[in-house]
């Protein structure tokens, strides 16, 4: 049977995968599991739900907080608030956990119920079994007193507005800044928190609808971002994706500065500041190689994790390090956040361009990007990609004749029959030529 926990959280379309019935049941699952601590302890567990604006997410809260509260947890509701303030959130009411509502950057059908732990972290693996076990346990079925209560969270977005404009080194006095919220879960927040920065800020996507989230905005969208910049002739503009905890960036220019190149901005300004706690940076095997050589250029040392911005905060809280991400804009300050904060990176991202006197644009340009070829090759044995002799010899070919100029990364999808090749060169045609004849040789030798 296929695990009920995905990479983040709990996902699905909302009224067939994710139903009214199934999030009370897996409400009353992460109450036994997460709610034992402050049972033994003989105090009442408390929770925190926030959720992004699609229209599900509404009937799915209701249901997360009634099987809360029906399991004698009491629920403070925060109602629409980005992903890292629901972290945060938990963390600063020392809630025992928080639950979050939404499918970030996916469409308005579907949606997702994710935890986080005391402390506003998210849950190890083991912990996320062990709520699936509990699924199939009695539920607890306190009564009179002991039912949990369901209260609004009032001061929820004051509390984040606050914490976020503490992490700020310097004001955004003089820059001109679009904000493209997605339709999603920023929409009131970072325009806000950037207005109180002292920015002059432009808006666009802050009109969600409960149906419109990431349609045609956000991280994922980047064109309306690219075009508001140059119509406003702004210094910048950052996008968001729908729960906020990622953000890509555009310079004056309309050219997309990815999350690889906003850890290379905020990795040099940390060491700068002597805030790179172990003079280290942590990325995922997918990040450009052009990220690796700047890195080496500043003398900062590179982690590597696996895809997925779990594993970087797992590297971030094992190794005691302050800054790590993915290439999609999922940043993380340890100092900060528990988890990825797109209105967090872009905070700091504009702090740096204001005390550098330097454009985004040259910012950037700390940083070379290499092509990057992403080749799926469907419908092959992928337990076979570390074994395969001929595959194994192409790709020592290619990296051979790559040199330190390029490389190539083999990936077997965890949930399909698919092999992901992915090649980088110092021009695109390269790159392209080899990841074709990679995928070939992995089509041949793989093919079930």
């Amino acid at each position: 049977m296929a695990r009920l926990f995905g990479t983040d959280g709990v996902r699905g379309v909302a009224g067939r995968d994710l139903t009214v019935s199934f999030a009370i049941k897996l409400a009353q699952a992460a109450a036994i599991v997460l709610a034992e601590t402050a049972r033994m302890e003989g105090r009442r567990p408390t929770a925190v739900i926030g959720r992004d604006p699609r229209i599900s997410g509404e009937y799915l809260a209701a249901a997360v907080a009634s099987g809360l509260a029906s399991s004698g947890v009491d629920v403070f509701d925060a109602g629409v608030i980005p992903t890292p303030a629901t972290a945060f959130l938990t963390a600063d009411i020392k809630a025992d956990f928080g639950v979050m509502i939404s499918a970030s950057h996916n469409p308005a059908p579907d949606n997702g119920i994710k935890f986080f732990a005391f402390g506003g972290h998210k849950l190890p693996d083991d912990v996320e079994d062990a709520i699936e076990a509990a699924m199939e346990l009695p539920a607890l079925s306190p009564i009179g007193d002991q039912v949990g209560k369901v209260q609004r969270f009032a001061d929820a977005e004051d509390r984040y507005l606050v914490h976020l404009l503490g992490a700020l080194p310097n004001s955004l006095n003089g820059l001109k800044i679009v904000i493209d919220c997605a339709h999603g879960a920023a929409s009131a927040i970072s325009p806000q928190v950037f207005a109180d920065s002292g920015a002059k800020v432009v808006v666009i996507g802050n009109d969600p609808d409960g149906f419109n989230i990431n349609a045609g905005y956000g991280s994922t969208n980047m064109s309306a971002l690219q075009s508001a910049v140059l119509e406003n002739e702004a210094d910048m503009g950052f996008a968001h994706d729908g729960d906020a905890d990622r953000c890509l960036a555009v310079d004056h220019t309309g050219a997309i500065v990815d999350g690889d190149q906003l850890m290379v901005i905020l990795a040099l300004a940390l060491k700068q500041r002597g805030e790179l706690a172990r003079n280290t940076l942590v990325a995922t095997v997918m990040s450009n190689l052009g990220l690796r050589l700047a890195m080496q250029q500043a003398d900062i040392d590179l982690i590597e994790t696996k895809v997925g911005d779990r594993y970087v905060l797992e590297q971030i809280r094992e190794g005691g390090y302050s800054l790590g991400g993915e290439q999609s804009g999922h940043i993380i300050f340890s100092r900060y956040a528990t988890t990825g904060d797109g209105i967090l990176t872009a905070l700091l991202v504009a702090a740096e361009v204001n005390r550098s006197g330097k454009s985004l644009r040259e910012l950037a340009s700390q940083m070379t990007c290499y092509p990057q070829v992403l080749v799926n090759v469907k419908n092959v044995d992928r337990s076979r990609v570390d074994s395969d002799q001929g595959l194994q010899e192409i790709v020592s070919l290619a990296s051979s004749e790559l040199g330190d100029s390029g490389r190539v990364l083999l990936r077997a999808s965890g949930t399909e029959n698919l092999v992901r090749v992915m090649v980088e060169a110092s021009d695109e045609g390269t790159a392209h030529s080899w990841a074709d004849r990679i995928a070939r040789v992995v089509e041949k030798n793989l093919s079930l």
